[in-house]
């Protein structure tokens, strides 16, 4: 799988850290006081996003393992990091889930990951975990959910449209898409993990008009590849949200969840 433009990842930030629901963030940082030694490794890592979001919430103590298949992505990583001695960083591939380097690891984070990964791949993720008794904290899944205040006939037609191609194949198999925190908290539920499942939702208004110019940018491929709209439509479509963005009182909700699963002891 390919990384993401790095200028994509900074806009979606600010955002990303608001909409992280904040008991579940208080639920991973208990969990990590309890452990006298707690390790963390963060998959899919980007440019750091998630370590520079709860870093100053896990003990003093804690190390983290940054990795990401994109070197691009890892060296900002690191320049963001800025020499800080609790992080390393390393390029990995996730397609081999199995040889992730679990030992003496505490927690494996995930931020916007799973929702562009297969059933199989998040089998695979999970029966990983279990066998060292690894817990998980992954949060921003896409749910499938994108409503605007401001409607547009065609706004059902195009969340249907994103939604189909969100389940195509981004490099781990098939995507489960909209379905992939209800499997990942059936796959640990079954591996006797306690699963704690919240809502984290994008809320973006005429102040982040910049991230939803971004949005809109993405969805125009994906609507074209499904092809259920003509590119008209799709144009039109485009045209009239991209107008009402900045317009007072506008707002667009793009719905996530986050997921939390703790082994037993």
């Amino acid at each position: 799988m390919s990384g993401f433009d790095k200028d994509w990842l900074a806009l979606r930030e600010p955002v990303d850290l608001r909409a992280r629901d904040a008991s579940m963030v208080e639920r991973f940082s208990r969990h990590l006081e309890e452990v006298q030694a707690s390790v963390i490794i963060d998959i899919g890592c980007g440019t750091g996003s998630t370590w520079r979001s709860l870093s100053d919430r896990v003990p003093r103590t804690a190390q983290w393992q940054l990795l990401d298949y994109d070197p691009l992505l890892l060296a900002e990583a690191e320049r963001r990091a800025g020499g800080a001695g609790d992080v390393a960083f390393r390029q990995f591939d996730l397609n081999q889930i199995e040889e992730l380097p679990l030992a003496e690891v505490t927690m494996v984070t995930a931020s916007a990951l799973f929702d562009l990964c297969s059933a199989d791949f998040c089998n695979r993720f999970a029966d990983t975990l279990a066998r060292s008794k690894t817990g998980v904290y992954a949060a921003l899944n896409y749910d499938g959910v994108m409503e605007w205040s401001i409607r547009h006939p065609l706004d059902g037609q195009v969340t249907i449209d994103f939604n189909q191609h969100q389940r195509l194949d981004k490099g781990f198999g098939p995507a489960l898409g909209p379905d992939a925190t209800e499997h990942l908290r059936l796959a640990f539920e079954n591996l006797r993990y306690r699963v704690t499942v919240a809502t984290s939702p994008w809320v973006m208004g005429p102040d982040e008009a910049a991230l939803q110019l971004a949005f809109l940018e993405g969805l125009e491929k994906p609507l074209l590849e499904i092809g259920s709209l003509t590119t008209d439509e799709i144009k039109a479509w485009l045209q009239f949200r991209r107008e009402k963005v900045r317009e007072p009182g506008s707002s667009c909700v793009v719905g996530h969840t986050d997921i939390l699963a703790l082994p037993r002891n």
